[in-house]
């Protein structure tokens, strides 16, 4: 065979094989310190600011399959920016605006190396259980003042990890609940048990956050998880698997519930947060008071009033991403937001249940930002490291698909 006929094979480079072994490394321990936001700015924002930055100095490529994302969520904070025109003070303001400018461009960096490598997906998700499990841990062993000092690790008698608040701290151990169910779902019996620990660690600290919209969360996702999984495979045989493991962990975590409940400390917060609306969500100038109040407000509002403003005018702050979209970041914010999440949803939708290898974490992801953008209605979510790390999950595996078709139809293979 002439050299002609061979097909050509790039040549192999060890020192971009190791630049890329050790980002997606790098990318790891990112993901590991968005468990652990005490303030702002947090370890994480000046790890994964160096990162960006280095990555780009080395080659981020943002192809066409990522731009949109990277338009809406800078137009989204262009809408930021304008609102401060706005405010009398701006103490605050300008630092407020920066750290949603670079958690929004922390999603295009995520979907970026992902479409670059979709091994890195896995990579994450590690990363991000590890992290859920000690924040989880801390969070648990601080409830119980397990160790002096231990309470730094509560809010409120609730459980909040290494967060600010208890209901971030909820809502992050989700999506790596949802990877250990797959894999429980998925893998091998003999790894079993190790999940069904780790999954009881982050379900007994998400409990003790005493968050509602994170237990609404938790149950929404890990039914559609188990639904979805049962569309996308056929067999008899693995829907049976699915049924009978799926029924057993739900018998495991009511039986960890029964037995927290015998305290009665957990035992009364519980019975208190079960109540469907509170004082201060039905009372006067309460949570739902405020939203409406809020939205007439923003209505004659085009700029916005400004980063933390609301909570100035009113006891507390919006505590509703769409009605924060439209007094923090304007009219042009909330477009640009509704546009993002619609556009987001509905793409990755369609591309559901295509057999894939970034399939399962495409699943998980929407799966969670689904949930997030419902929940959203009753807190604010702009400022949640993980969020971003969804979105970049997402139009991640949008653009590895975009990039597949492409492939398929110019009659190549995918790498």
């Amino acid at each position: 065979m002439s050299d002609a006929a061979l097909p050509y094979a790039p040549p192999f480079r060890p020192q971009l094989a190791a630049i890329g072994v050790a980002g997606s490394l790098l990318v790891s321990v990112g993901v590991f310190l968005s468990g652990f936001v005490i303030s702002e700015p947090a370890p994480y924002e000046l790890f994964m600011a160096g990162l960006i930055g280095l990555w780009a100095i080395v080659g981020l490529r943002i192809s066409r399959g990522v731009t949109p994302l990277l338009v809406l969520v800078v137009l989204f904070n262009v809408g930021g920016a304008l609102s401060l025109t706005v405010m009398d003070d701006l103490s605050g303001g300008p630092m407020y605006v920066a750290v949603s400018l670079f958690l929004a461009l922390s999603s295009v960096f995520f979907a970026a190396i992902i479409e670059a490598k979709h091994s890195r997906l896995e990579l994450i998700f590690r990363a991000w259980v590890a992290s859920a499990l000690i924040t989880s841990l801390l969070g648990i062993l601080g409830y119980f003042h397990a160790f002096p000092g231990a309470e730094a690790f509560t809010l409120y008698d609730r459980a909040k990890g290494a967060f600010q608040d208890p209901n971030v701290f909820g809502p992050f151990l989700v999506a790596p609940s949802l990877y250990l169910v797959h894999g429980l779902l998925v893998g091998r019996l003999v790894a079993a048990p190790l999940k069904v620990i780790g999954l009881l660690i982050l379900a007994l600290g998400l409990f003790l956050s005493f968050s509602r919209a994170a237990w609404g969360l938790y149950l929404f996702c890990v039914v559609a998880l188990v639904f979805v999984m049962l569309l996308k495979e056929r067999t008899g045989a693995f829907r049976l698997k699915i049924l009978i493991l799926s029924l057993s962990a739900a018998a495991v975590l009511i039986l960890a519930l029964v037995v927290a409940l015998q305290f009665d400390k957990v035992a009364n917060l519980f019975s208190s947060r079960t109540q469907l609306v509170q004082d201060y969500d039905g009372g006067h100038l309460g949570r739902f008071e405020r939203h409406r109040i809020g939205f007439l407000m923003a209505m004659e509002r085009p700029l916005g009033i400004g980063p933390m403003v609301f909570s100035k005018m009113f006891p507390e702050d919006e505590h509703n991403i769409y009605l924060k979209s439209l007094t923090t970041y304007g009219w042009l914010g909330f477009l640009c937001y509704l546009i993002l999440i619609a556009w987001t949803l509905s793409a990755a939708f369609k591309r559901l249940l295509r057999d894939r290898p970034w399939q399962p974490f495409l699943m998980i992801a929407f799966i969670t930002l689904l949930g997030h953008s419902a929940i959203g209605f009753v807190i604010d979510t702009d400022h949640w490291r993980h969020f971003y790390l969804l979105l970049g999950v997402v139009w991640g595996c949008l653009a590895l698909e975009r990039r597949h078709n492409r492939q398929q139809a110019g009659g190549t293979r995918t790498p």
